[in-house]
């Protein structure tokens, strides 16, 4: 603080007077320099400028240009560039380095070309700059071009340009450029066995990676960070962990990147406990680790820890980025918590991200997931950029909740506009398809995939193709398109002939079907379970018998089927016949209330999907104390009034009976339902579902 205010006593007492000595301009000029004062600078600029002063030669001025440059004083720059009388190679890197400093890659460009003269630094900023700024291809061929004018590469450039190998994976060039680092000689330096450790590690030899990194004498956390980020892009989290391990025994210190990389790891080994204790082990957490902890919740089915953080992360004044909303978004999508996606959505409107790509296109999602496709489309509309994945969104929003027509016209819309499809838009046209029975148009589209498209159909397109034959009442097709196909079919495949089959009555196909999967999957309780309830549905209590036995020897455990409600702020989940609400009597009472309602207006239970060989009191019971049932009671109880939908999500398919069940509600209380099951929506709305009885 002395220096500077010494400095600006000098440049004060300067500017009382008249014009200065060149000794004086250069040692004042020098000082702004040591001391990085650019403020000064400027001043002793225009100081130079009112008195006319020109300098003998190019050392002031280039020391200026240099000084707005690290500054990023572009304007500056420009306006002391354009004056020189005389310009030295200095000097154009000096502009070389503002525009750098600033991304300013076209003006990069312009001068570069325009230069007279360069020299290895001149390179070395042409190359840094295009690599950093996602020019990538661009950055290689000045590299080579500075070969060519005769320039070698420093370890600058080559770091430069194994950062643009990384990031286009392209293994082959990074090869050929080690090659050239070995001729150089260069092997011995830290940061170049960074690059070429971080560049394997992209580019997926993770083996040549972790040879080069145990060959690094004084390796320091960058060094460790491209070792333990390599693992985690290559799927290999436990190795991770042990690095991190490894180098916490040797004392070494980790920063934000080690510990985001080993959080990433351990979230994807399933550990979320352990990720948490690390977590909150970090003094001073910066947003990519609170980002982590949020994805990491969210990859694991801890959406409601996710949001929690969230709120944390907002409380400590961290602000988040267009990455972490959208994974917040994300988080809200899954849970189809409409009103906390508002309020995220509200927030990202405030931070200036919601025209984000990847937050909108997480909001069309966030909204079609609610059910609230009128707003999702409003998001779409108002995106000033879609990609394909936005568009997948749209189109399989539309069909998931039951408009059908709207999702194949979007799809068409997104045809005209020359955007090619990719494999997860075919599954949501083949999905629409399948929901309004359109048979020979999904033929249409399925062919196309092929044909039209250059694309080979996946396992998600075949099983849709099944599932469209299936429901069509076409189960021998079905069958002969899996024994055509030319892949070997997997449990997918399978999976999707016995729940058509389920859904169409078809034993035969079903019991083949469950068969593969036994073999598959063994420990899958799903095939088991579904065939039992087939057979239980024909009353043959025997093959029931046998196959719970079967589970039993084998030791399968069924799944427990849950619904679930948010309330306040709040996830209240349901099982069947659940007793260990804290408002379990209420919502009893309330539900009972409402089944008395409906017998009064014709509902009567359907006994017959209980698939136990009890009494009819047992039955009765059991199928009138579905878990989206008792979530239906408590969402009236908390809400008796208004025109807002309720919404319930459910992990399994709803049964015929609540299905049936649903609509009389919608119809008797005048008010939309949104019920959500792992197949699709059903918005029930005055008697009627729009999944027209289909699902």
């Amino acid at each position: 603080m002395k220096t500077k205010h010494k400095l600006r006593h000098a440049v004060d007492l300067l500017c009382s007077r008249g014009p200065a000595t060149s000794e004086t301009y250069t040692r004042l000029v020098l000082d702004c320099v040591r001391a990085n004062d650019v403020h000064q600078a400027k001043r002793l600029h225009h100081h130079m400028e009112l008195h006319f002063f020109q300098p003998h030669s190019t050392f002031i001025q280039n020391r200026l240009l240099h000084l707005y440059a690290k500054f990023g004083k572009l304007l500056e720059a420009r306006n002391l560039f354009g004056k020189m009388l005389k310009r030295d190679v200095f000097s154009w890197n000096a502009m070389l380095s503002a525009y750098s400093k600033t991304g300013s890659v076209e003006d990069l460009r312009a001068t570069f070309d325009q230069m007279p003269f360069r020299d290895s630094v001149s390179f070395n900023t042409m190359i840094a700059c295009l690599a950093g700024n996602e020019c990538l291809r661009e950055a290689l061929q000045v590299f080579v071009k500075m070969q060519e004018e005769g320039f070698d590469p420093t370890e600058y450039t080559h770091v430069s340009a194994l950062h643009a190998c990384s990031n286009l994976l392209d293994l082959r060039c990074g090869q050929q450029i080690h090659g050239r680092i070995l001729v150089s000689n260069l092997c011995g330096n830290v940061f170049i066995l960074n690059s070429l450790t971080d560049m394997y590690a992209k580019c997926g030899d993770i083996n040549r990676a972790r040879w080069l990194f145990d060959r690094i004498g004084n390796k320091n956390v960058i060094s460790w960070n491209s070792m333990i980020s390599g693992y985690v892009k290559n799927r290999d989290p436990q190795k991770c962990i042990e690095l991190f391990c490894e180098m916490k025994l040797l004392g070494l210190k980790t920063d934000h990147v080690t510990v985001s990389n080993v959080l990433s790891a351990y979230f994807q080994c399933g550990y979320v406990d352990e990720a948490s204790r690390i977590f909150n082990e970090i003094k001073e957490k910066d947003k990519i680790c609170w980002t982590t902890m949020i994805v990491g919740y969210t990859q694991n089915g801890r959406e409601e820890d996710a949001l929690m953080l969230f709120s944390l992360m907002l409380l400590t004044n961290v602000i988040p980025d267009s990455f972490t909303v959208s994974s917040v978004v994300s988080s809200c999508a899954k849970l189809a918590s409409f009103y906390h996606g508002q309020a995220v959505h509200g927030l990202a409107v405030h931070r200036g991200v919601d025209n984000d790509l990847l937050v909108s296109s997480a909001l069309v999602d966030m909204y079609c997931k609610c059910g609230v496709t009128s707003d999702a489309w409003t998001v779409f509309k108002m995106m000033p950029t879609r990609n394909v994945v936005s568009w997948n969104a749209m189109i399989g929003g539309y069909a998931q909740n039951g408009q059908d027509l709207e999702a194949l016209a979007l799809y068409e819309k997104m045809l005209q506009e020359h955007l090619k499809p990719d494999n997860v838009t075919f599954v949501c046209v083949l999905s629409a398809c399948i929901h309004c029975n359109k048979i020979e148009q999904g033929h249409e589209y399925f062919d196309s995939i092929n044909k039209q498209h250059g694309m080979i159909p996946t396992m998600d397109h075949y099983a849709c193709m099944i599932n469209l034959h299936g429901r069509s009442g076409y189960m021998d097709k079905a069958e002969e398109l899996i024994q055509g196909m030319p892949h070997v079919p997997n449990c997918l495949i399978w999976s999707t002939l016995l729940s058509v089959s389920a859904v169409k009555g078809g034993i035969k196909h079903a019991e083949m079907a469950a068969r593969h999967l036994f073999e598959l999957d063994p420990s899958n309780a799903g095939p088991y379970v579904m065939l039992s309830n087939m057979y239980a549905s024909c009353g043959r209590w025997k093959e029931v018998a046998s196959m719970r036995s079967l589970m039993k020897k084998k030791n399968v455990k069924k799944f427990a089927a849950y619904s679930w409600i948010d309330i306040g702020n709040k996830v209240h989940k349901f099982v069947s016949e659940d007793r260990t609400h804290p408002e379990t009597e209420k919502i009893y009472d309330e539900l009972n209330r409402l089944l008395r309602k409906l017998h009064k207006a014709g509902f009567i239970p359907d006994t017959n999907l209980v698939l136990h060989d009890v009494g009819e009191k047992e039955k009765y019971e059991s199928i009138c104390y579905h878990s989206e049932k008792l979530a239906l009671a408590y969402g009236l109880m908390q809400k008796p009034h208004g025109e807002a939908p309720i919404r319930i999500i459910k992990n399994i398919r709803v049964c015929g009976d609540c299905h049936v069940f649903m609509k009389f509600v919608s119809k008797i209380i005048g008010r939309p339902i949104i019920l959500r099951d792992s197949n699709r929506f059903h918005h029930f709305n005055g008697g009627d579902c729009s999944c027209k009885d289909y699902w």
